[in-house]
């Protein structure tokens, strides 16, 4: 939930550049041409795959209207995807896993395509009752549709499978990652967790969530999940719902709010913040820890040094890389 080094598009491509090295610019050929070309196809034509280990941004149709999703191709040309959600401050250009973090490095040679929808702020990428009624909305939130029905379909026509994929995300994007993984069982076989609020039906919790979604945006809880109590609640509480995560591998990390030399560039007063909301995702952290420990369900849980920010979910996404690899057979 940290705020969000937006950058301009000349930056963002410069960034690309010095991460792509000799490749860089094709890559910047596919990136700024590919999303046109994706775009202009209809859903049912058969789509060339983007070259194996390249970098492409495409424009996919979904109930929301386009949405943009950033993509970096499997290595050998495999079927396996994993789907990298953002946190409560998600820019509407670019995902922050992208331009924050070196996740385009740290799977380069693997043979799995990475996935990045772009937008989704304040989403908790659920599917809402309604637009918020406190911002002037104008189009009702469905991220669980777009991310298991309208997002696998678009991708199967590049060969990505809607089966064998992996889901983690950071802060906001962490609990939405296990929720979805617990209620589409048949698309996932690998969620993770870094930072993030996986049990938000814990006493009070749901005013805590009231308020960053209120100071993100002006969006209102109620038209996402409905009051306190509601039935979509407890839907999209992991620690809840543990059992529907029975069998399936996970890795859970929170640091323990305790800053350290990644913070640094961030200031006083964000590592300030940043010590309280990681202090929150760590309670939440040993809560589902012992949920599932109780029920006998396995799973990864990591409780280290650190904020709630980005240095330490480059961290965490580069400890899961070889637990995902392992679930999807794709090392």
């Amino acid at each position: 939930m940290r705020g969000s080094r937006v950058r301009s598009d000349k930056r963002l491509r410069r960034w690309i550049l010095r991460k792509a090295g000799a490749a860089g610019v094709l890559v910047l050929l596919i990136i700024w041409s590919g999303a046109v070309v994706a775009a202009a196809a209809p859903l049912g034509t058969p789509v060339l795959r983007a070259p194996a280990g390249e970098y492409q941004e495409l424009m996919v149709p979904s109930g929301m209207g386009p949405i943009e999703v950033q993509v970096q191709w499997a290595a050998r040309g495999g079927g396996s995807a994993l789907y990298v959600l953002d946190g409560l401050r998600a820019p509407r250009d670019h995902s922050q896993w992208v331009s924050d973090t070196d996740v385009l490095r740290h799977f380069a040679g693997d043979d799995i395509t990475l996935v990045f929808p772009v937008g989704g702020h304040s989403s908790f990428y659920a599917d809402w009752y309604r637009p918020s009624s406190t911002n002037g909305q104008a189009t009702t939130y469905k991220w669980e549709t777009f991310l298991t029905e309208e997002l696998p379909a678009f991708l199967a026509r590049y060969g990505v499978s809607r089966t064998d994929n992996a889901i983690v995300g950071a802060s906001m994007g962490g609990g939405a990652a296990l929720t979805l993984a617990a209620h589409h069982r048949d698309q996932f076989r690998f969620a993770g967790s870094f930072s993030g609020f996986v049990n938000p039906t814990f006493p009070m919790w749901n005013e805590a969530v009231r308020a960053a979604m209120w100071d993100e945006g002006r969006f209102n809880v109620d038209d996402m999940w409905g009051p306190a109590g509601d039935p979509a609640w407890t839907r999209h509480d992991p620690t809840v719902q543990a059992e529907l995560l029975r069998g399936l591998p996970m890795y859970i990390s929170a640091g323990n709010g305790v800053p350290g030399l990644p913070d640094v560039p961030y200031g006083a007063g964000n590592t300030v913040n940043a010590m309280g909301l990681e202090a929150m995702a760590m309670t939440a952290a040993r809560i589902f820890g012992d949920r599932v420990a109780s029920l006998g369900i396995a799973a990864r849980v990591d409780i280290g040094n650190g904020t709630h920010t980005w240095p330490y979910w480059d961290r965490a996404i580069a400890t899961a890389r070889p637990m995902i690899l392992d679930a999807l057979g794709a090392g």
